[in-house]
């Protein structure tokens, strides 16, 4: 059988298992094999690392064989290794091939490299694409600075903040930018809890030197939502000693999470004192004028797909107004207004917004956010948001933090325990506590009274 033929018949399994298994395994794993030959029954594939053969081996070996032999090739077993450096890497015919995990999505795009265990990149998700306003104003200007390269002075950078304000799209902004400006850079982009799960396969399949050579080699590591390792003892042990390892090396490390190092319930104390020493930059709730330049940078990339449509005076801004919880809500509604309207054959006026969105209009008229009045409540008493949330119980933090756990119970539906969470992991009868000694101090204090009413007019405006 010739390399072609060889080439042809790969080619042709790949296709069938990225249907079947999903872009993200077909990227992370089937993406990077490359048939070398069919030899007395066996199929020989050349992997990037000892580890990733494993894995795939273990876990999508039965399908590959099943898929090979459906096209009539002859093979009962498949064999992994690692290629000498010289031939690394060549394809089966001796032809240069690049590597590309998101291939077919990203155009243009330089390639991610598939000798590192990170996750695929989004394309959207770059500086060009992100709108800056003044809540997100820092995080990005820190985001572009890491991004272009050279020394920072500060390492790492940990950006948090809620549940759609932009911290997974710098993330992958950072990614893409440094592959631009160095495609040899080793940049690994994944979630803490694809960190944890290729530890615990590499501990349970006896790979740890492997896995310690990978994440220990990279030039930036760049892991999301960081609080999911809190309470896994042992995979928070490795990622202090990967930490350690990179930072003695002068190579930049990238973290992000919902909250502050300093109030991740269960996170090791080393690993908060690690996280701190860098520069730590939360993403504020968006405000209207963000909210506004994210729906105005979307029209003109619809416009294009949806030629045609009109969409009139007065609807962005009612959008703006209306929906703020997050970016994702209020991108989705856009999206599914536009498809809508396309669908009908109708323009985009007020009246069409109100019928197709009737839902996600509805639940933002029920839902003013915990981070939004925590926001506005460290706003109104002129304290920082991490003071308030944090462990500090001096007077001037602990009563505003009352206030807005008081508001937090009246304006929204989250439960004590839940509300508790929010404020740095706190006991549901803290909550409660502070909630009834409001209500106490609204009958005999006109300043705190006063300053309930106003933050809850301006909340629910």
């Amino acid at each position: 059988m010739t390399n072609t033929d060889i080439s042809d018949q790969w080619g042709q399994v790949r296709e069938k298992l990225q249907q079947s298994l999903g872009k993200s395994n077909y990227s992370n794993w089937i993406e990077p094999l490359e048939l070398a030959e069919l030899n007395n029954g066996a199929a020989h594939f050349f992997v990037p690392t000892t580890f990733l053969g494993n894995w795939v081996d273990r876990n999508f070996g039965d399908q590959i064989l099943r898929q090979l032999t459906d096209i009539g090739v002859a093979v009962s077993r498949l064999q992994f290794s690692v290629p000498k450096p010289a031939a690394s890497a060549q394809t089966a015919n001796g032809t240069q091939e690049p590597t590309h995990p998101n291939a077919g999505n990203n155009a243009g795009r330089p390639a991610v490299r598939a000798d590192l265990p990170g996750a695929p990149l989004d394309a959207r998700f770059t500086f060009d694409a992100f709108v800056v306003g003044k809540p997100n104003e820092l995080a990005h200007a820190a985001a572009r600075r890491v991004a272009e390269g050279g020394p920072v002075g500060f390492n790492p950078l940990f950006l948090y903040g809620g549940v759609g304000l932009g911290k997974t799209h710098l993330m992958h902004a950072i990614a893409w930018e440094m592959q631009t400006r160095n495609p040899e850079l080793r940049v690994v982009y994944l979630s803490a809890e694809q960190f944890m799960y290729r530890f615990v396969q590499a501990l349970r399949d006896r790979q740890m030197m492997d896995f310690k050579q990978i994440f220990r080699s990279v030039d930036v590591l760049m892991v999301d939502d960081v609080q999911f390792i809190a309470g896994k003892d042992s995979t928070q042990e490795e990622f202090f000693h990967t930490f350690n390892a990179l930072v003695d090396q002068n190579k930049q490390i990238i973290i992000s999470a919902d909250r502050a190092p300093g109030e991740i319930k269960d996170l090791e104390e080393r690993i908060k004192s690690r996280l701190q020493c860098g520069l730590v930059v939360d993403l504020h709730p968006t405000d209207y004028e963000l909210r506004l330049g994210v729906l105005q940078t979307k029209v003109n990339q619809y416009r294009k797909q949806y030629k045609g449509l009109e969409i009139a005076d007065g609807v962005l801004e009612f959008l703006a107004h209306r929906i703020s919880t997050n970016v994702r809500v209020l991108e989705g509604a856009l999206m599914r207004l536009f498809a809508f309207a396309s669908l009908v054959g109708r323009e985009i006026t007020l009246e069409l917004t109100q019928d197709c969105l009737a839902d996600i209009l509805r639940a933002s008229d029920r839902k003013v956010t915990v981070e939004e009045i925590q926001r506005k409540v460290s706003e109104h008493y002129n304290i920082r948001l991490s003071d308030l949330i944090g462990p500090r119980r001096v007077r001037t933090i602990a009563r505003p933090r009352q206030v807005a756990m008081y508001l937090a119970k009246q304006l929204t539906s989250r439960s004590l325990p839940e509300i508790g969470r929010r404020f740095g992991g706190r006991d549901h009868t803290t909550v409660m506590h502070g909630v009834r000694r409001i209500e106490d101090l609204k009958t005999v204090d006109n300043q705190i009274a006063e300053d309930v009413e106003l933050l809850r007019r301006s909340l629910e405006a």
